[in-house]
């Protein structure tokens, strides 16, 4: 992930050790005893990079438990993101006097179902990956990418938004995306000046397709 993100970001990706590593008490809590082994290996992975992410910056040891939506709980001051598919996992952190969001996510290079497809891509979406190049699964990329622009904007909004809910355009040449968030989701943000629009990068290889995207402070 670090290729893809700004020097202002710290990441960790997960080594072998990582996914039976030790959870920090308030981490174990966030977890329960009922976690399902899969989930239990990809909570620990994300939180023992999420805490290497942060010792990167210049920080203590410090929890990173999740909220009742799952979704991570970060020090004061800092903004993070956690991503993790079968057998990789990776965390990215910045200090918020930084950077306003920041946005990781892997997926196994493979092809949508097409059911999945139908619910991840807008029409005009197909229409335009039909005019890339053949080879990367253009699919599973657009779905990458929604996935980290949902990261960038729950965090800041605290709402919902839909795979239709964004448009997603790709630059295979230059390995970026750019996305526009739907106006009426626009509309119904309850915090002043929701990003209406946010720009990435991605990056195709032999078996991971990987997308980042970060928001500056104006």
């Amino acid at each position: 992930m670090h290729d893809l993100l700004p020097p202002a970001v710290a990441v960790a990706v997960a080594g072998p050790a990582d996914w039976a590593g030790a959870l920090l008490p308030v981490e174990r809590a966030a977890l329960g005893d009922r976690a399902v082994p899969s989930r239990r290996r990809d909570f620990t992975a994300g939180r023992v990079c999420a805490r290497r992410a942060l010792a990167a910056l210049g920080l203590p040891p410090t929890p990173v438990p999740a909220g009742a939506d799952r979704a991570p709980i970060w020090p004061a001051g800092v903004v993070g993101t956690i991503t993790h598919t079968a057998g990789y996992c990776a965390a990215a952190a910045a200090h918020a006097s930084d950077l306003r969001a920041v946005g990781i996510d892997a997926e196994r290079r493979r092809p949508l179902t097409p059911g999945v497809r139908r619910k991840v891509c807008r029409p005009d979406e197909e229409a335009d990956l039909a005019r890339l190049p053949s080879g990367p699964p253009w699919p599973t990329v657009l779905f990458s990418v929604k996935e980290t622009v949902y990261k960038v904007w729950y965090p800041l909004v605290g709402t919902w938004l839909g795979f239709p809910d964004a448009r997603v355009t790709l630059d295979p040449d230059a390995g970026t995306f750019h996305a526009e968030i739907a106006p009426t989701r626009l509309a119904d943000a309850p915090v002043p000046d929701p990003p209406s629009s946010m720009s990435g990068r991605f990056a195709v290889d032999d078996d991971l397709v990987r997308t980042a995207a970060v928001l500056t402070r104006r």
